[in-house]
Order: structure tokens, then sequence, then C-alpha cells
């Protein structure tokens, strides 16, 4: 009894060290990472909230009448008019957040062979230009592009989708190595005072344990908007059905079969089939940030259709009449029609900072001829994943209200601190001076894993595939380099 008691126990203590040190090589290549998402994040959070992404927060003198939609139009126009300048017009309306803030426009012009795309803000009671800059050249924009990618594009992408997917390994170790010290839920969340416990791994384990599901539930938020995991396998088989109105024509690929004669794509009659399917991504999405819902963004649009139109074609400012009558209050957006299949499209969702509550998202798309609704989405026509999406964005983003704000921000400093505490832990156990080493757990020492975990750590790397591909590499360099050469294997084992 007693053997099979020790037996049992040094399994433990393997086990237990081999998952420290998968929790530690982890760390030092996740934590970097997530200094940075959170630093940037709380940074985008501040700003939104303070001057609003666009400066939309801008604050102008309340009046008794305000101009129309045309002449603050036209101002915004003429903020880029010069002689060098051709075919200036607006591309897309935002409304006033609120009776005392500005409206924006986004203006398109041809410039000396290049182009201008420019934020203009507008008071909408005088119709005079306030601001005027390059689209998506502020602040906020910089900080989203290093949260998005960290400046190198899809290579940045995929790097931070495989720091995320980490997190998540991350996250199982650690909770586990605590438990493993604690042993109770209380002592793990509250652990007691003891005089030869280290500060630092008091902090870094009890803040672990408190912020484990909430960095979790910000993972899987995170990488719905990822490359790979978010667009490949998510996004595409969970976006919102175009066929619900019937407007876009079905895939290529769906065929009407008829045993007579060769099959042919069965299509809308009112489109032809080399009509190239436009997305809600690639219209709305104009640029580096996101603008178009989640559940939407692989979604065809739908299209005009030119046998309806009428003498009057719809305008900016009727588009706005109708939004309102339709019941956009606040902020919302306008883009106009691209093309000649294009269509007139609301928007109104929390991703956007249009608005709080992500139940109260709603796109409505019409046609450029006839002003007739051609779609209106809104929050309860989304899927189950749509409708977590859209309520998981806005939690991640801080959208909801001044709690979560503050809740956000609270949560982006003690991601930093719990990360400065597992760096000052290996500071504290660092090599000393004759050994150059990076002095990892149980070195020197055989892995050893339970059939438990072999089963969960694959399962998981394979929902995960940057994750899954990683732990191939760094097996693949292990067996290659690592075990082979003297000093990497002084190094890192």
């Amino acid at each position: 009894m007693t053997d099979k008691h020790h037996t049992q126990k040094a399994s433990d203590s393997a086990m237990y060290f081999t998952l420290w040190r998968w929790h530690f090589y982890a760390g030092i290549f996740v934590a970097p990472f997530l200094i940075i998402l959170a630093s940037t994040g709380l940074a985008m959070l501040l700003l939104t909230n303070i001057s609003g992404k666009d400066l939309d927060r801008t604050v102008v003198n309340v009046q008794a009448t305000t101009a129309t939609i045309e002449q603050q139009a036209a101002s915004a126009i003429n903020s880029v008019t010069a002689p060098d300048v051709a075919n200036a017009q607006v591309v897309q309306y935002i409304s006033p957040r609120a009776a005392d803030t500005v409206a924006l426009f986004r203006i398109k012009a041809e410039k000396n062979g290049g182009s201008i795309d420019n934020m203009v803000l507008v008071d909408p009671y005088t119709a005079t230009v306030i601001d005027s800059f390059p689209r998506q050249s502020n602040w906020y924009y910089v900080f989203d592009s290093i949260h998005g990618d960290i400046l190198l594009g899809t290579v940045g992408d995929y790097l931070l989708e495989t720091a995320a997917s980490l997190t998540i390994l991350l996250i199982i170790t650690g909770l586990y190595l605590w438990w493993h010290r604690q042993r109770n839920l209380k002592t793990m969340l509250l652990p007691k005072a003891q005089p030869k416990r280290s500060l630092w791994r008091v902090i870094h384990g009890t803040l672990g344990s408190w912020v484990s599901v909430i960095l979790l539930f910000f993972c899987i938020t995170g990488l719905a908007w990822a490359g790979i995991w978010g667009e490949k396998m998510m996004q595409a088989w969970n976006q919102f059905p175009a066929g619900k109105w019937g407007v876009e024509p079905l895939p290529q690929s769906a065929l009407v079969v008829d045993f007579a004669k060769k099959s042919t794509p069965r299509t809308n009659s009112n489109q032809a089939t080399t009509h190239e399917m436009t997305t809600h991504g690639k219209s709305l999405n104009d640029g580096g940030s996101k603008d178009a819902p989640w559940v939407l963004e692989q979604t065809p649009m739908p299209i005009s259709n030119q046998a309806n139109k009428q003498a009057s074609l719809p305008t900016l400012n009727s588009i706005n009449q109708q939004a309102q009558m339709l019941g956009f209050q606040g902020r919302y957006q306008i883009y106009q029609p691209k093309g000649e299949t294009g269509v007139w499209t609301i928007s109104q969702d929390s991703m956007s900072y249009d608005m709080a509550s992500p139940t109260a998202d709603r796109t409505v798309h019409i046609d450029q001829y006839s002003g007739a609704v051609l779609a209106d989405i809104r929050f309860d026509d989304y899927n189950a994943m749509g409708k977590f999406m859209a309520a998981g964005i806005a939690l991640h983003m801080g959208t909801l209200d001044w709690w979560s704000v503050l809740a956000n921000a609270v949560f982006c400093l003690l991601v930093i601190v719990l990360c400065i505490a597992g760096y000052v832990l290996w500071w504290q156990r660092r090599p000393t001076a004759g050994l150059r080493s990076l002095n990892p757990p149980a070195r020197n020492k055989v892995a050893s894993l339970s059939w438990q975990f072999a089963i969960i750590l694959p399962l998981l790397a394979a929902l995960f595939p940057t994750a899954l591909v990683a732990v191939m590499v760094i097996a693949l360099l292990d067996w290659l380099l690592i075990s082979r050469i003297d000093w990497l294997k002084q190094l890192l084992k």
C-alpha cells in the first residue's frame, strides 16, 4: 500500500513539473502579447469614451434648428475642394451621437492621380466644418492596428491567434498548478497569509484564478475575429442566411437538376449569373476596421434592381428621413450604394460604438432605385452564435455602459500585473551567473504526462489550429535541434 502511495505521489509530482514546464514556456511566448493586447485594449477603451474613435464626441452648441443634410454634406465636400481635387462625394454619413455632438461625413475624392479619404466633423446646426482628417489616422486606429495584427498584417494576425490559443493552454495548466498547491477553491481565490510564501507567487496564482474565466472569454471572443479560427471556421458556419431576403442568388454550386437536360445553376431572375457576390465585409469593412456586424461579415449583400428605377432617385436626405421613420435614433450610419447593383445601407450596432446594447443591433438595406426596403436584419434574426458574438463583442469592447468600461479597464490592468508577476517569479529563480539557461521548471527531468491531459491537450490544440501548428513546430525543433545541440539543450531544457 505504501509503495502504491509513493508511486502515485511520484507520478503526480512528475505531471506537476511537466505541466509547470509547459506553463512556463507558453507564458514566455504569450505574456508579451497579452501585455500588448491589454495595453492597447485599455487605450482604445479610454479613447472611445473620451473623444470617440473618429472624434465623434466633439461637442457643439445646441441650437433651435438644424441645417439640412444637403447643407452639411456640401460643407463637408467643400472642405476637400481644391483645383487638383475631382469627384468629391459623400460615401458615409454618421448621425450625431447626441444633441450636442457633431455629425460625421466620410468624403472620398481623386487628387493628382491619388485619392482623398477624409472624415469631416460638421456642426449639425450651422453646417460649419469643425475638423477634417484622413480616415483611420488618429490614435484610436494606431492602437486598433497594434491590437489587431501588431502592425505585421497577416503574419501578425496569425501570431496573435497563436498567442490567444496558447493562452487557453496557459489558463488550464495555471489553474491546475495553483489547485495542486491549494487543494481548495476558497484558498485559491483568497490564500492564507504565510510568511515564507513568495508574495509574487501569491499575486500571480490568485490573480490568475480570479481572471482566468474572463481571460478565457476574451480569448474566445477575440479569436472570433482571427483569420483562421474566426474567419475560416466560425464565421463560415455561422453566417446570416442571405436567402431570408430572397435577393442574392444561391451559390453557383446549388444546382436545379433536370434529368432530361443538363444541370444549370439556380440564380435569381433579377441578376445575371456572372454577378460577383459582394459580402457585407467587402462592402462595409473598408480599411483596417471592422464595421460590419460579425454574423453578417460573410453574408452576401442584397442587390438593387434597375427595373424598379423611379423618376426621383433616393438621396442621402431622403434615406436619412426614411431611417428616422424606421425608428433609428441617436448615432447610426448610412452607406452610399456602390456600383449599379449596390444598395443604401443603414446600420446601427454596438460593435461600431453606435449604442450600448447589442440586442438593439439593426441593419437595413434599401434599393437605390426604388427606395424599397430589401432587408431589415435585427438581433432577433441572428442565429445562436451570432447572438453570442454580438453580446460577447459588446462585453469584450466595453460598450454596454459605464460599469463595463470600468470592469474592462480593471481587467486590462490585472492582466498586465499578472504577466509582470509571472516574469518576476522567473527572475527570482533566475539562473546563477555561471549557468546560461532559462532555468525552466523540472530542469533536466524527463517529461511525464497523465493520460487525461494526454487526451485533453491535443483536443484543445485541434480545436485551435494555430496552437496545434505551434506545438508541432516546437516538438519538431526539439527533436531535430534542441535535443541534439548541447548549448540549446542547456538553455531550454
